[in-house]
């Protein structure tokens, strides 16, 4: 005879808990691979090197792309082209998503050996989240083989399928401006903060490079480049450490080679844009 659940029994079940996987593959270049369950967790603005590819397994996630809000939720791929700012949070509760992070090398390899022919034009993806439930359950299944370290080619093969149908339905070619309303300024400003990231200055400092008041300069940096200043510079450290970490440099050492003020500040920083700690990132 089928029993019910009692009240009580129902009450002691453990509460969902925030979970990331983290890897890179070898057999596509040492791709970055992200599995997460996130209940609570906020992206903070912030951009990818590279192409950031993946599908929402169950939930509702709600993404600020380039100053646009969007929600994805089963069913949505997520494709975001490199350097396009974007954030993310739960809708009502836990999400889970898969993601994957091939470089625009690896893409560019895979698109010119189906053709056949070198590309004279940049990929890139128009649309940034898109209703596909088949292609989203198609690289669900390729992200499971991978994760799952299957030995042989059946991982390997499903991934290379998936990403080969990406660009064929929502894919394009050529030009993709990131941002249409940067003067020489805020130019300026952007290219001072990426080569003195680790150096602790003030908004007066930039101001006067742009030639502006501060207030102005927010409002204006905002506009070019969808973040503030500030953010900006966090981004910057954070994209300067990864690439510290991923050569084997302790977390303590990258935080103060970085400019944190600490090494609890770095790792806070780190997981807000990233969704794993430096430690996660750093054993892939």
């Amino acid at each position: 005879m089928h029993m019910l659940s009692s009240p009580s029994a129902v009450l002691r079940q453990p509460p969902i808990r925030e979970q990331t996987r983290f890897w890179r593959d070898a057999r596509f270049s040492g791709m970055d691979c992200m599995s997460a369950t996130f209940v609570t967790h906020r992206f903070s603005p912030h951009a990818h090197e590279h192409f950031g590819i993946g599908a929402m397994e169950a939930g509702l996630k709600i993404a600020t792309i380039r100053g646009c809000r969007q929600m994805c939720g089963p069913g949505d791929l997520y494709l975001i082209n490199p350097e396009e700012i974007h954030d993310g949070g739960p809708v009502d509760g836990v999400y889970r998503y898969r993601m994957i992070y091939p470089s625009v090398a690896l893409m560019r390899e895979v698109l010119e050996e189906r053709g056949g022919r070198a590309l004279t034009a940049t990929p890139n993806f128009p649309s940034q989240i898109v209703h596909d439930p088949d292609l989203a359950q198609a690289f669900t299944l390729a992200h499971l083989l991978m994760e799952a370290r299957t030995t042989g080619m059946e991982g390997e093969e499903a991934m290379l399928s998936v990403l080969l149908a990406l660009f064929t339905r929502h894919g394009a070619f050529g030009p993709r401006p990131l941002y249409a309303h940067t003067g020489p300024a805020m130019a300026r400003v952007r290219d001072y903060r990426h080569s003195h990231f680790a150096e602790d200055i003030g908004l007066d400092r930039l101001a006067q490079l742009a030639g502006c008041s501060r207030a102005h300069l927010i409002r204006a940096f905002r506009a070019a480049y969808h973040i503030t200043p500030h953010a900006y510079l966090t981004l910057r450290r954070i994209r300067e450490a990864g690439a510290m970490l991923v050569r084997g440099m302790p977390p303590a050492e990258v935080a103060f080679a970085c400019g944190f003020a600490d090494q609890a500040h770095f790792t806070r920083s780190f997981k807000q844009r990233m969704g794993i700690t430096p430690a996660q990132f750093r054993r892939g």
